[in-house]
């Protein structure tokens, strides 16, 4: 959304705008915590996203500076998405956002794992960051298993 269309000047309202449906909040959940690259990456990630909007929301997020685009070392004609700094700057609202569904709903997130990212917050968002620089694909986080309770 272009600066002349936005609702508001509304620093939540813009915030919303750029990353703020589920689609965009989960492709950047995958690119910061489990390793994912690619297009078919994200559509294999078990959350049933259409191709279209997958599409899209890659589409949106690279044109807000939140995700970039990269050509494959060893095949031009593959595409690995990255998030940014901006990008990466969203690690304390996603792990916040983590926190709060895992303690007010019944997910498949290990209570024992979330209390531990709960209590050591900075060091979570460090080590996000580290894996961001050093472009370690090392999940952050273990894939929930459903039947699991948080």
């Amino acid at each position: 959304m272009s600066k002349s269309q936005r609702r508001s000047l509304c620093p939540v309202s813009i915030s919303l705008e750029l990353f703020g449906d589920r689609w965009s909040l989960l492709i950047v959940r995958d690119l910061m915590v489990r390793g994912l690259r690619t297009f078919k990456d994200f559509q294999q990630s078990g959350e049933g996203i259409a191709t279209n909007i997958l599409a899209d929301r890659l589409e949106k997020l690279t044109a807000a500076g939140i995700i970039e685009a990269e050509e494959e070392e060893s095949d031009a004609r593959r595409v690995n998405y990255r998030l940014t700094e901006k990008g990466i700057d969203l690690a304390p609202v996603l792990l916040e956002i983590l926190i709060w569904g895992a303690r007010h709903e019944k997910t498949a997130a290990p209570c024992a794992l979330i209390d531990h990212m709960a209590e050591n917050r900075a060091q979570v968002i460090a080590e996000a960051r580290r894996r961001w620089r050093d472009r370690d694909q090392t999940p952050l986080l273990p894939k929930f298993k459903k039947g699991a309770r948080g």
